[in-house]
């Protein structure tokens, strides 16, 4: 139970969470199709659309994750950690329900149009030598290459993104662990505990946030393109 404490919260806003996102990134590249744009507007329009809907996700999993990591570090159950929360969502209090706020906008407002971004370039990339490879006849096209090119365009998307936004997660969550210093302040102290070593203070834990995050993102934008194609036909 204690490997999966603080997972309930989470379990319950990431639906809501993905589909902020996915509606921003939709939004975005649907804006720039429908205009015949050039693919590298299109790949503007994903960051964009990728942008706005991490910011739009950032207030509702602000407050989650605090749930999350008041039940991890502080050690309360969900209720007491849910209530703990919610009393502080209409105060602006340092110790409030937006504590860390900032920072998870800095991790979730650019990062995911990167996220975005990247997967649509990837998959851009990926189709487009596909054709090129059954064209020539070198290449025969099957059923599991549409499963391969967004499973493999996902998880590159991940690791380019998370590249860009892990040192504001990690700042996030040592601001809501209880550190009192603000995002500069919170980063200096985490390059001080590395030896002033910023690569390994900024990104310290990066290989096990990369494991969870890189199959995720290959998963979950495979099954957004499954969704989609059987939506449109």
């Amino acid at each position: 139970r204690s490997l999966w404490r603080g997972s309930s919260a989470m379990i319950g806003a990431v639906p809501m969470q993905n589909a902020l996102l996915m509606s921003g990134y939709g939004a975005g590249k649907r804006w720039c199709e429908d205009r015949k744009l050039t693919k590298n507007h299109v790949y503007l329009g994903c960051f964009v659309g990728g942008c706005t809907g991490g910011i739009f996700q950032s207030f509702l999993m602000s407050p989650v994750e605090l749930i999350k990591v008041t039940q991890q570090v502080v050690g309360k159950n969900a209720a007491a950690a849910t209530s703990r929360v919610a009393r502080g969502l209409f105060t602006t209090s340092s110790n409030g329900a937006w504590k860390g706020l900032g920072a998870t906008l800095l991790r979730d407002g650019i990062p995911h149009g990167v996220w975005f971004a990247s997967y649509e370039y990837a998959k851009t990339e990926l189709e487009e030598r596909q054709q090129l490879g059954e064209a020539s006849g070198s290449i025969n096209s099957s059923g599991s290459d549409n499963v391969m090119i967004p499973l493999v365009s996902g998880a590159f998307a991940a690791a380019v993104a998370w590249g860009v936004g892990y040192p504001f997660d990690l700042i996030k969550t040592r601001i809501q662990a209880g550190g009192t210093q603000g995002i500069v302040g919170t980063a200096k102290e985490l390059v001080q505990e590395a030896g002033g070593r910023p690569i390994a203070g900024l990104y310290r834990g990066f290989g096990l946030k990369l494991l969870r995050a890189v199959p995720a993102s290959a998963i979950g934008f495979t099954v957004y393109e499954f969704v989609k194609d059987q939506i449109t036909g």
